[in-house]
């Protein structure tokens, strides 16, 4: 049967004792391989067919008679499938560094096979060879992956006094760190760059974000004490100035009170539609590190501006779509949530938003024109829901006095689908009729 490449192999049948036999085991070695190995990971080195790691770590294994020596293939989820289905019916042995499920080839392998085929030895993780150098407790730091990802991760994590480990990428990642945090008025920060954990190699420099001078070890971890002002919070309505826009603005006070029924839980996908500057998006996504977003934004400048709030508030990682509703949005991951901040009264849009939620889903439309108040009034007849009305004003200066000055009132609807989502789900009990 020939392999599709282009899909994640099949979870195993718990039911079909066959099935359960691992497909590969994934061994986890210190900085200095197999001299770092125990004797069963020894063991399972020596039985292996076929072993596959990087070429540092194959390197300090000793050759076996038969092994065959494979390197990971590029890109791994299309290539792993055939790797497998050439070496069907031997032993696959992975090498990984220390922890395979510290942002590692574990968590990669376990998400494309399932964790019934992979089998893991780990070693000691470089978090934890960190944590022991630096006299830090697991509880008293947070930890950021940059591993393949934008440096700009570690922006969310800014706070006086704040501890945080960073799993580097390459030699050049204290570099990146260093000039973020420069540029968020964090110069002062410790930086503690610890490379080769575990070797005789190990090294480490202490210094200061703005007196560090790089490249950094290859291998190292990142441990920062963060010395600096406090800018925003992880609660949501930042100050509308943390944001750079052209006016379309969700402003901070209708901000959370949106976010507030979206409810960002951790792993949540969100759809921001119509997303303007981008601020629910952002702010669904720092509410914790697992939040995802996917910003639909139809303006070419606007979506640029999107992708430059995301990664100066720490969120690099925020999907930016540039396209118009509903048309752009088909193809899109199914979201948790959904917030329409603009076009709401475009035909189609709100029927495909509501379409996209599954049960317990949550949806938050604004309007300002009478045309989509009318459009959520119907929608809320039809549905329920919470439909509200949001005034705010601020003080400000009139001659020698102060007044009230007005905001424009928002109309904002929020529903929340059903958790049944069957013939209670009064989305389908007016005849396919959303009206």
């Amino acid at each position: 049967m020939p392999v599709v490449h282009d899909q994640p192999l099949a979870a195993p049948d718990p039911s079909d004792d066959g099935a359960r036999e691992a497909l590969l085991t994934v061994v986890g070695l210190g900085a200095r391989g197999w001299q770092d190995a125990d004797g069963e990971a020894r063991t399972v080195l020596a039985s292996a067919d076929v072993l596959v790691g990087a070429d540092r770590l194959l390197a300090t294994v000793p050759d076996v008679a038969g092994q065959r020596r494979l390197g990971w293939p590029s890109p791994l989820r299309e290539g792993l499938p055939r790797l497998l289905e050439a070496a069907s019916g031997q032993r696959v042995v992975a090498l990984a560094s220390g922890d395979p499920f510290v942002s590692g080839i574990g968590t990669t392998l376990v998400d494309l096979l399932g964790p019934g085929r992979v089998e893991v030895l780990p070693a000691v993780s470089s978090l934890a060879l960190a944590r022991a150098e630096l006299g830090w407790s697991a509880e008293s730091c947070a930890v950021v992956s940059v591993v393949g990802r934008a440096a700009e991760r570690v922006l969310r994590e800014l706070a006086p006094g704040r501890r945080v480990l960073v799993l580097s990428s390459d030699e050049t990642t204290p570099d990146s760190v260093a000039a973020l945090l420069v540029r968020a008025g964090y110069g002062q920060s410790a930086m503690h760059v610890l490379g080769d954990l575990g070797s005789p190699e190990q090294t480490r420099a202490d210094t200061t974000a703005q007196h560090w001078s790089g490249p950094g070890p290859r291998l190292h971890v990142i441990g920062l004490e963060l010395a600096g002002p406090l800018h925003v919070g992880w609660a949501t309505g930042l100050p509308d100035d943390a944001y750079e826009h052209d006016g379309q603005l969700t402003k901070r006070d209708l901000r959370a009170s949106a976010l507030a029924r979206l409810s960002p839980v951790p792993g949540a996908l969100l759809w921001d539609v119509g997303a303007g500057a981008g601020s629910i998006g952002i702010e669904w996504m720092r509410a914790h590190p697992t939040c995802r977003a996917v910003a639909v934004e139809a303006h070419p400048e606007r979506a640029a501006r999107i992708a430059r709030n995301a990664a100066a508030l720490g969120v690099p990682d925020l999907e930016v779509v540039e396209g118009r509703a509903p048309d752009d949005l088909a193809g899109l991951a199914v979201p948790d949530a959904i917030f329409v901040g603009g076009g709401a009264s475009a035909p189609g849009v709100l029927d495909r938003c509501l379409d996209a939620l599954g049960p317990g889903g949550r949806l938050v439309v604004h309007g300002v024109t009478l045309e989509t108040e009318r459009e959520l009034a119907t929608r809320y007849a039809a549905l329920g829901g919470e439909l509200v009305r949001v005034a705010v004003e601020s003080a400000a200066p009139i001659g020698s006095f102060t007044g009230w000055t007005p905001q424009r009132a928002v109309t904002q609807w929020s529903y929340c689908v059903p958790a049944d989502g069957g013939s209670g789900d009064p989305r389908r009990s007016r005849a396919g009729s959303y009206r």
